[in-house]
């Protein structure tokens, strides 16, 4: 497979990225052309090299390369008023009647059968794959659909069926059976079906609709089923399918809701990319990559965006290129299950080697015309580009840290650990995490980042189940019971509260309930990708990675901690190999509870050395004055946080 065939930047029309509308639709050709040259026979799955299967087994990986890089096919052909210059429909019309010909209940790809789908069942993976193909044949039915003969269409809706009836996930799955009932409910049963059938299809969109109002949370973010579980499914599930259904249905009045929704979720979401592009590295299913700018298109579709059409096209394009640049694609033009390259601790056991291609949905674009606004506007710099900023997200438990000068978004979180209602699990990296950024990951071998814990009998603490506390003007609080051995210290909490102004940070735990001279431990940042350098003494460390895109993380002790030190990361991040983070250990007191006090910074290239804020105390009473001149007063107490903010004078 060839490179990708991409036509000469265009600097005039987009002065940020170079790309244009062509770029998308080559890009698209491509990915597709290097993913049908592994098509099977009568082209009913796609499996794509690699040897780690997802837990579904080959076969439904096989589906997943049919039904991901249908949806693309779909954005493509639909988005040119159903030009087809590739061929790329009757490719997929012949898949859907060999895989819906003989569906059946085998995992894996048995001799002499490499054509059959497998059957939609309870909690299956084939579900997922379901709502893809019938939202791509809502997209083409004109071209497809419409064009097949009968038996093939009783076949593709007899398939479908079932995902009416299954049992599934209680989180965004909801929306899949919804999707399929979307499209049966205007193409109708299949001859001799249930005569409630249609009855069936409108109720699995209303429920699935009705579902999801109860993870609303406010400002257009949901949690994803879980009681604090805020990723990017935000995006590219809980927005992205009602609007699209809204959309293609012409249904005004639930546009209209959902519509508002997305309109009041961009206007947060649109400050997490990073000048070069780059989406927060927060949550699961960070394969699916440049997924994460479907809701930017999806605004632009509905009409209902507060970003100007050359803002939109600004952050999708950056991301996209962010990730081809990067190295998302491998020699043969596939996506690979990483980040920039392969990086497996980051994949979840769902996933197998056609997983990546859920990126389809940020191709959503292709359906607006050419001549729409979105396409022809000058580029327009987006948030993170035009001034500092720090925007608290109270629905999350957010705190949104953005730098003009390099670029970056962090990311503070104090609301979001995905943990079930029933029970606690271990944390997970990339949702316990007190931070995550544009240009880090959370460490997955080794010391993590981003973490206060406490150390008993050699073992760093968890963080569990996270409790809200709070965002304000430049602040985010939680507290927490630490675990260890997926147990609760007794009687010990943590409470803490992050600090943000420009590019510096100030992070107070006030820990209760400890064992006099208990070992407490503050990680920083972990830069990675490239020869990251270190320096420590016994109050700072700073891990530096220089090159063409240099990155500095710098922790400071301001108060109870006594050593600093910088931790190598020999396996590094999802940003590359060879890392480092800087660690601060202390110990708590021998009377009362145990106040710590560290300054950190993430910074790329910038004038200013790091100068920690001047932080004095007097007993759980902090006052953090900046160098701009702006302070905040904070009084901490056992899962209590009281915060001002005080503004520069003059």
């Amino acid at each position: 497979m060839p490179p990708l065939a991409l036509p000469p930047e265009d600097r005039t029309l987009s002065p940020c990225t170079g790309w244009t509308r062509a770029h998308w639709e080559a890009v698209a050709d491509g990915l597709l052309a290097a993913a049908g040259e592994h098509a099977g026979p009568e082209c009913a799955l796609i499996n794509l090299p690699g040897d780690r299967p997802s837990l579904s087994g080959r076969r439904s990986d096989g589906l997943e390369g049919y039904a991901r890089t249908f949806l693309l096919a779909a954005f493509r052909v639909a988005g040119a008023d159903g030009e087809d210059p590739r061929g790329l429909l009757p490719r997929y019309a012949a898949g859907l009647a060999a895989g819906s010909r003989t569906p059946t209940t085998e995992r894996d790809l048995v001799d002499g059968d490499h054509v059959s789908w497998p059957l939609i069942t309870d909690r299956g993976q084939a579900l997922v794959e379901a709502a893809s193909i019938a939202v791509g044949l809502r997209l083409t039915r004109r071209w497809l659909w419409d064009r097949l003969d009968g038996q093939t269409r009783d076949q593709v809706r007899a398939w479908l069926a079932p995902a009416l009836h299954v049992t599934h996930v209680d989180n965004n799955w909801w929306l899949f059976p919804a999707m399929v009932g979307a499209f049966l409910a205007e193409t109708g049963g299949p001859a001799g079906a249930d005569p409630d059938a249609d009855g069936a299809a409108l109720r699995a969109v209303e429920q699935g609709l009705a579902k999801i109002e109860q993870w609303h949370r406010g400002g257009g973010w949901y949690t994803d089923g879980r009681p604090r579980a805020f990723d990017h499914y935000n995006g590219w599930a809980f927005h992205l399918y009602p609007v699209l259904h809204a959309h293609l249905s012409g249904d005004g009045k639930l546009l209209d809701t959902h519509g508002r929704r997305l309109a009041s979720f961009l206007g947060s979401y649109a400050r997490t990319f990073g000048t070069d592009g780059a989406p927060v590295h927060q949550g699961r299913s960070l394969i699916y990559r440049f997924a994460a700018t479907a809701p930017l298109w999806a605004g632009s579709l509905s009409g209902h965006t507060p970003l100007t059409p050359g803002t939109t096209r600004r952050l999708a394009s950056g991301a996209l290129r962010y990730f081809l640049d990067g190295g998302a694609l491998d020699a043969d033009g596939l996506l690979t299950l990483g980040w920039f390259g392969p990086y497996p601790p980051m994949v979840q056991s769902y996933s197998g080697p056609a997983s990546p291609y859920w990126a389809s949905k940020g191709f959503l674009g292709l359906l607006l015309p050419a001549d729409h606004p979105v396409w022809t506007a000058v580029e327009e710099p987006g948030p993170a580009e035009t001034a500092d900023a720090v925007v608290a997200l109270p629905q999350p438990g957010w705190l949104i840290q953005s730098t003009a000068a390099d670029g970056l978004v962090r990311l503070h979180n104090h609301g979001s650990d995905d943990q079930p209602d029933d029970q606690v699990l271990p944390d997970s990296p990339l949702y316990a995490r007190l931070a995550h950024s544009t240009a880090t990951g959370p460490v997955f071998d080794g010391p993590p980042d981003n973490h206060f814990g406490l150390v008993v009998g050699g073992e760093l603490s968890e963080r569990g189940r996270i409790q809200p506390l709070g965002t304000g003007g430049g602040w985010a609080a939680s507290a927490h019971c630490p675990r260890i051995g997926g147990v609760e210290l007794d009687g010990v909490t943590i409470t803490s509260l992050v600090l943000a102004s420009g590019a510096d940070e100030v992070h107070i735990h006030l820990v209760t309930g400890a064992e006099p001279g208990t070992e407490v431990r503050q990680s920083g940042w972990a830069p990675a990708g490239g020869d990251v350098h270190s320096a420590s003494d016994h109050l700072r460390a700073t891990a530096t990675r220089p090159g063409c895109t240099p990155l500095a993380s710098t922790l400071q002790c301001l108060q109870g901690f006594t050593e600093a030190a910088c931790h190598p990361l020999p396996t590094g991040t999802a940003f590359g190999p060879q890392g480092a983070v800087p660690v601060l250990t202390g110990r708590t007191p021998t009377h009362g509870p145990a106040l710590l006090i560290a300054a950190s910074r993430l910074s790329g290239p910038t004038p200013h050395p790091f100068q920690a804020a001047h932080v004095t105390t007097e007993g759980r009473t902090v006052r953090v004055l900046w160098p701009d001149g702006s302070e905040h007063h904070a009084v901490l107490g056992p899962t209590e946080v009281t915060v001002t903010a005080i503004p520069q004078k003059g």
